[in-house]
């Protein structure tokens, strides 16, 4: 069972740059941010290529708040996984680190956004592509 992760040594100054540039909140609001950025790009993410854990460490209380069975949801959903597969921990890993790699190379692409800016446009962005399902 999933109890905590660290992120890569790499993305541990990402998600502290990330969280003054952003201005968001805490650390772990960027991390969350980030796991559900990297699972809303539909890929999926294999184990064999993940990255060390030598940066931020997150417990699961402090990662996903009163909320981890919704975020857990979303993982299993997404690899088609039972909330007690043995892999669980390592899969969030997975999208905490390539979430944090791809927040960091979209707000270096654009120096002038602020977090509330970003975001917005993120929500917006998806309401119109959901509305052309609908």
């Amino acid at each position: 069972m999933f109890t905590q992760i660290k992120t890569s040594k790499e993305n541990k100054e990402v998600v502290a740059l990330l969280t003054r540039k952003l201005g968001l909140g805490a650390e772990n609001v960027i991390a969350r941010i980030a796991y559900t950025y990297s699972l809303s790009q539909n890929k999926k993410l294999d184990l064999n290529y993940i990255k060390d854990s030598s940066g931020k460490e997150y417990s699961k209380s402090v990662l996903f708040g009163d909320y981890y069975d919704m975020y857990l949801g979303l993982l299993c959903v997404h690899y088609g996984l039972y909330k007690t597969d043995k892999d669980i921990g390592r899969y969030i890993k997975m999208h905490v680190d390539d979430g944090l790699k791809l927040l960091n190379q979209e707000v270096n692409e654009r120096s002038n956004i602020d977090g509330f800016d970003f975001l917005s446009e993120k929500i917006n962005n998806n309401l119109q592509i959901l509305n052309l399902y609908l």
